[in-house]
């Protein structure tokens, strides 16, 4: 994936009075506190918290979030140059991994700064960045993982809130992260140095205990607390809630008032520390005995205690006892007696004897502290163990130091003390490396240099630690001396020996009375690199002594709790040596941390805190300005305006850039400095760029240093180029002669294989023309194996031609002649074709045709074979009217509007003649016959006179002839009778109705549709039909067949029909 381009340091310049510079050293009046201190500022107050001096990256606290962190924005500083991409913690860490891994060194990065300022989420950022670095496999992913998720162990059990910082850091820790040959990290390493203990026991107004005891009671689930016997009230338990009066007796007051914080969700957090023991692989039996120490801790803050009348001390709440003792794992009652008593062995004899309350209280607290320590000791040893490194080979180290900073409150104790010696030390080592030994090695080298005045804190720390002479020491001697030793006669054993010192004073020893009124007479104030800050020595032997009285330590090696059991171990018990007091055990501890550091190449980030309200877009200058000058950032800004960005030795430089120069590529037998002068040269470096060393090259400038590493970079890619192309000759010279080989084989057996292929094809074709052949002689025969396939074959091309030969419409009757091997099939085909067609033209047929056609079939039904006009009728289409323009019009004006009855319609009409049936003369009549009549109207003067109108229904025959006339009988009921309207009286029945229709298959057949009933057609099967007359009388319709169609009433009376000859 792309990356987008981050904007280029030398891009901003031109912006400079408004947003500052990014390196201080581009600043015009470098050597000016107040230019620097204004430079900050600027960058700060447009939301820039990052500067450059030189390789020092100075970060200013901005007390919000400024989404400056991203996953996005991380990879965009990965595989980066150092000055191409805008100051960031990111970019110091990139630069930090990438000379590790290109150099092959062990490289360290120091945090420093006062507390709050921003140390801890620093150093989160660049473990954060280092983890990020892995190749996402899986083993790479287990690690990463393990090292993030130390933050928040750690975190959860060694910060704490304070009034300068929620969450302040109450400890020291430097992590080694370990890294493969691959630069891929591999394991890590953490070192941890003076937990603030004290702390367990006892927080100043407006400060909290540490992190986990809250979160425990906010975070754990219900049946966990039950378990452990605690509520979720913080201020149910003496070690976490608020003071009433600070003045009391530590006994008798509560902590710190402030059990809640807006910028911490402690429930949310246990979630995290939870997920962070999973990740880190504890046990469950480990994670159950972490979370009952640290509930046992507060059951033991509430144990309370009261003198009885001897003055002993006696526990008020056995329940406390109980409940911490079932946690520990130890006997309540042995828990209970090393409380209130203590034991001393003097000359081979146990003495045995009652505490005080208050001694007491002091033995409780002495033990909730130790316990604390030695967990969180126990803690670090098993990060230790998870993140440890199983991958064998070349690795490199790279440091990360974040601890405690400088502090300077209203009361400072031995805390205080020992974290400013702390600083101090790191102030030496800072002074040692940027400033002391610049110059130094410029002086080794015969490079002319300018000397710059520093202030060297070596003699501050050797007041601290000194053998014999220095703080330390003088409080270990008042800790071990015979007699009554106090806080007061240490105070006067310093005044005794230090009241010489430049550094040191205190009321006795101060001359100036101003100063003596700033000074409590149990003060002693140092002045420290920082500037002076007063100690109160209360407290001060006690917290180096680190007392645990023997029947505690007993107490907890009986534990069955397997955390407390390894953190007290009995050999401890048969130790006969005095532990080494806290004050030594510290200065031995800086002393191997100085000795990692000083082995490993340095990268700083020095933070600073704008104000002490924690508040955005508040930038105290004054308060600036103090940290600029303890920071030392003004001497390390003119050490390296005034000297070399970069210097390398000439076997490393000449090994990485040999490539540079034709002079010396690709190998360089001779001098490595001049074979770095000739690089030098070859590059037109200008003279005052660059120096030449004894054994190093120096460069002033980065921008040249970005020259020759970007002309390196292009260099690569031009031998990566050639590297290539010599390598992909010898590997395509190998697969063309493989190829060339393997086609040869293929092309050999391929040829055989198509040679057998053809062969076969052949003698494949000489049967097929053998068998066509005999087919063709025995094609007569009946079907045989020989001529199967011929007949088949036959078969095959009669229906390929007969496909394309087919009949398209049923009046064609065409068919091919088949041959003999088809004639049966023939006429089948023929059948299902002419089915096919006849299906296709019925299905296209239109609603009104298809009425027509039912019609035909209909007719053919009624009178094929049995009316000799009926095969006249088939080539023409039934109609529904017969009449002419005149007498339709008739028809549509006086019929359908006056004369039929409302709800039929009418469905045929046509003329006709009727016959009266008295006398039979015959009468120009209209025949109308609609959905439930039938109707015989006269049209006469442009009028028309219903004469006849019957229901279908009433009709009971319909009477023709089988002749080739026209006559129609329709028979109706005799009680048909007609009403004479003249005479206003009934008249006899008038007789069935006898018609000429010129239509009579259409009309009969129209009837029998609309009535539905073909069952009133009769074809007389005699030569003469009955009917019925007027008055009820008798008739006979003689039917007779001649040259021409007539009729008439014969001499007999009778009607006389003759049929002529069809046309």
């Amino acid at each position: 994936m792309e990356k987008a381009p981050l904007e280029r340091m030398e891009s901003v310049l031109e912006d400079r009075d408004r947003i500052g510079v990014p390196d201080a050293i581009l600043l015009e009046d470098y050597l000016s506190e107040t230019a620097f201190i204004d430079n900050l500022k600027k960058r700060y107050n447009e939301n820039i918290i990052y500067t450059y001096i030189g390789h020092v990256l100075v970060s200013v606290n901005p007390y919000k979030d400024l989404g400056l962190y991203t996953d996005k924005l991380l990879e965009k500083y990965r595989n980066v140059n150092f000055y191409e991409v805008p100051p960031h913690v990111f970019a110091i860490t990139e630069n930090a991994y990438r000379s590790m891994t290109s150099e092959v060194t062990d490289h360290c990065i120091l945090i420093s700064g006062e507390s709050g300022a921003g140390k801890t989420e620093a150093s989160k950022q660049v473990l954060r960045f280092l983890a990020a670095t892995s190749l996402h496999r899986r083993e790479m992913d287990r690690v990463r993982d393990r090292l993030l998720q130390s933050n928040p162990l750690l975190e959860a059990f060694g910060n704490a809130k304070t009034n300068r910082n929620d969450n302040s850091s109450r400890f020291g820790k430097y992590m080694d992260i370990e890294f493969n040959f691959r630069g891929d990290p591999v394991g890590g390493h953490v070192l941890n140095y003076l937990l603030e203990k004290s702390r367990v026991v006892h927080q100043e107004k407006g400060e909290r205990n540490f992190h986990v005891f809250y979160q425990l009671l906010a975070g754990a689930p219900d049946d966990l607390l039950k378990k452990l016997h605690l509520q979720r009230d913080p201020n149910q338990y003496h070690f976490l809630k608020q003071p009433e009066n600070p003045d009391m007796p530590l006994s008798s007051f509560d902590q710190g008032q402030s059990c809640n914080v807006n910028s911490i969700n402690d429930r949310v957090d246990f979630g995290a520390v939870d997920h962070a023991l999973d990740t880190l692989e504890f046990k469950t039996e480990e994670q159950e005995a972490v979370w009952c120490v640290v509930a046992a801790i507060l059951h033991i803050g509430n144990i309370n205690f009261y003198g009885d009348d001897d003055g002993h001390a006696q526990i008020k709440n056995d329940e406390e006892v109980k409940h911490a003792s079932s946690l520990f794992g130890c006997d309540s009652k042995a828990l209970a007696k090393a409380l209130t008593h203590r034991t001393i062995e003097a000359r081979g004899e146990r003495v045995t004897s009652p505490l005080t309350p208050d001694q007491a209280v002091y033995a409780r607290d002495a033990l909730a502290k130790s316990v604390y320590e030695r967990v969180f000791n126990w803690l670090v040893n098993r990060l230790n163990m998870s993140l440890d490194s199983v991958e064998k080979g070349r690795k490199t180290l790279l440091g990360i130091l974040d601890i405690y900073g400088f502090e300077i409150f209203n009361k400072n104790g031995f805390e205080q003390f020992c974290i400013n010696y702390c600083n101090e030390k790191l102030q030496q080592v800072f002074i040692e490396l940027t400033l002391k030994s610049e110059q130094e090695e410029y002086r080794k080298e015969g490079i002319e240099w300018e000397q710059i005045s520093y202030f060297d804190n070596k003699i501050i720390c050797d007041l601290v630690e000194e053998k014999h002479k220095g703080i330390i020491s003088l409080l270990d001697e008042e800790c071990l001396r015979p007699g009554e030793a106090t806080d007061m006669t240490f105070l006067s054993k310093m005044n005794s020996h230090l009241s010489k010192h430049d550094h040191y004073f205190s009321y006795d020893t101060s001359s100036n009375n101003k100063v003596k009124k700033t000074i409590n007479k149990d003060e002693f104030r140092l002045r420290h690199y920082a500037g002076d800050v007063a100690y109160r020595v209360q407290g001060f032997l006690d917290k180096n002594n680190d007392l645990l009285f023997r029947d505690l330590k007993e107490a907890m090696v009986q534990s069955s709790n397997m955390i407390v059991r390894v953190a007290f171990p009995k050999e401890e018990l048969m130790g006969k040596k005095r532990p080494e007091t806290a004050g030594t055990q510290f200065k031995n501890s800086l002393a191997n941390l100085m000795v990692i550091l000083m082995s490993k190449e340095p990268s700083y980030i020095r933070c600073i805190k704008p104000n002490d309200e924690k508040r955005s877009y508040c930038f105290d200058t004054e308060r600036v300005g103090h940290q600029v000058k303890y920071l030392g950032l003004m001497e390390n800004l003119r050490v390296r305006r005034a000297g070399f960005a970069y210097r390398r030795k000439y076997e490393i430089f000449l090994a990485r850039y040999k490539s540079l120069c034709p002079a010396t590529w690709p190998n360089y037998r001779g001098n490595p400095k001049d074979g770095v002068r000739a690089i030098v040269q070859h590059l037109n470096y200008h003279p005052d760029d660059y120096r030449l060393g004894e054994t190093k090259l120096f460069i002033r400038l980065p921008k040249t240093l970005f020259y020759t590493e970007d002309k390196f970079q292009a260099r690569k890619q031009e031998l990566a180029t050639m590297i290539q192309a010599k390598w992909k000759a010898v590997m395509y010279r190998r697969r063309y002669l493989k190829m060339r080989e393997a086609v040869t084989n293929i092309t050999k057996h391929w040829r055989r294989v198509k040679a057998q292929r053809e062969c076969a094809r052949r003698k494949w074709a000489v049967g097929i023309v053998r068998a066509f052949v005999k087919g063709f002689i025995t094609r007569n025969e009946p079907v045989n194996p020989i001529n199967a396939r011929f007949q088949q074959l036959v078969k095959c091309e009669f229906l390929l031609r007969l496909a394309k030969v087919l009949p398209q419409n049923l009046l064609d009757t065409s068919w091919p002649v088949a041959p003999s091997s088809c004639k049966e099939a023939s006429p089948v085909i023929y059948g299902l074709h002419r089915t096919y067609l006849a299906r296709k033209y019925v299905k296209a047929l239109t609603p009104e045709k298809r009425s027509m056609f039912e019609e035909k079939v209909l007719a053919e039904q009624l009178f094929k074979g049995k009316k000799s006009s009926y095969p006249e009728t088939l080539p023409n289409w039934f109609v529904t009217s017969r009449l002419n323009t005149a007498e339709e019009s008739l028809r549509k004006t006086a019929f359908e509007e006056s004369i039929k009855m409302a709800g039929e319609k009418t469905k045929y009409s046509t003329p006709c003649t009727k016959y009266d049936r008295h006398g039979y003369k015959p009468r120009e009549r209209l025949l109308i016959l609609t959905s439930g009549a039938l109707y015989l109207l006269e049209a006469k003067e442009n009028k028309l006179k219903q004469k006849h109108r019957f229901s279908l229904k009433e009709i009971q025959g319909l009477h023709v002839s089988p002749n080739n006339d026209n006559l129609l009988l329709i028979q109706i009921p005799v009680e048909n009778a007609k009403k004479d309207k003249s005479e206003g009286k009934d008249t006899n029945p008038k007789g069935d109705l006898i018609l000429n229709v010129p239509n009579v298959t259409e009309t009969v057949t129209k009837i029998i549709t609309v009535s539905d009933n073909s069952e009133v057609l009769k074809i007389a099967d005699t030569d003469c039909i009955g009917h019925t007359m007027k008055n009820g009388k008798q008739g006979t319709i003689m039917l007779d067949t001649g040259a021409m169609t007539v009729i008439n009433k014969n001499k007999e009376g009778k009607l006389l029909v003759v049929a002529g000859p069809g046309q």
